[in-house]
């Protein structure tokens, strides 16, 4: 059965995201690449955290199959890459023009 594998770099980095049916036969991944199943690998991913319904702050959960290319591998789970998001404040009242 194919599926998308993530594949880590000698760097413990995801270099990409790769469909295939995980058998050697057909395709070999480079010898040095660890190769993990996507929808079964843990990754931290940012959350948003909502207050009255308004996000007020961001945190790293973790999820399954939600990796991708960039997030980096600790051995145990995979970690974005992405800088923490920043809630949009608002104002609220008129303004002069």
């Amino acid at each position: 059965m194919e599926q998308n594998y993530l594949m880590i770099n000698p760097s413990n980095v995801v270099d990409n995201v790769v469909t295939w049916d995980g058998n050697p036969d057909t395709w070999q991944p480079p010898s040095d690449y660890l190769m993990l199943v996507q929808a079964t690998t843990p990754a931290l991913v940012w959350v948003a955290i909502k207050v009255d319904d308004k996000i007020t702050d961001y945190v790293l959960e973790e999820g399954v199959g939600q990796g991708g290319i960039g997030f980096t591998w600790d051995g145990t789970v995979l970690t974005t890459n992405q800088q923490k998001p920043q809630p949009v404040t608002s104002t609220s009242g008129t303004q002069n023009l």
